[in-house]
């Protein structure tokens, strides 16, 4: 079993589907490692995406091979992120509603204006189009799962928030 470049272990997939006759079935399952982004901060895994949002249930490609950015515009997407410790990632705000389910570790969450929560393992984040970025102050890596949904820019004062991508 390779293990993830963070050094946590590889993740398990289970797809299901639908066989000829419209019975439920299993239609792949991988275990896949983390692997590290160029920024060096993290590892990150894709695990599913679709195309349109509400997602459509007859769209046979596996959406881990669906080309997918930070989020996926006008779809959804699942991606696993192994925080590494001592690190952080670049400030960022996306057009999407985000939740964050903290499984492995604890991880810090901070706000534009310097405000700052940790978040133990089992704890949720939803991340409602703000500017934030992701620390890990402990010794061990942070595993989180993501999933991203588009959603409009926030409006403030009648004006779209725009995004702001890290390279």
């Amino acid at each position: 079993m390779t293990m993830s470049d963070s050094g946590l272990p590889p993740v398990q997939r289970v797809v299901t589907g639908h066989d000829a006759n419209g019975r439920a079935m299993f239609k792949s399952e991988d275990v896949t490692p983390t692997r590290m982004i160029p920024s060096g901060d993290a590892a990150f895994l894709l695990m599913w995406t679709t195309a349109t949002v509400p997602a459509d249930n007859n769209d046979e490609t596996d959406g881990r091979h669906r080309p997918a950015g930070l989020t996926l515009e006008g779809g959804s997407v699942i991606r696993v992120v192994d925080m590494l410790p001592g690190k952080e990632s670049p400030m960022h705000r996306t057009n999407s509603i985000d939740y964050g389910i903290v499984l492995d570790g604890e991880i810090e969450l901070e706000l534009e204006d310097g405000a700052k929560r940790t978040i133990g393992q089992g704890g949720i984040i939803v991340q409602r189009g703000t500017n934030h970025l992701w620390r890990n102050t402990t010794d061990k890596p942070c595993r989180i799962a993501f999933i991203l949904i588009e959603a409009p820019a926030y409006l403030h004062d009648g004006q779209p928030l725009a995004e702001h991508k890290p390279d």
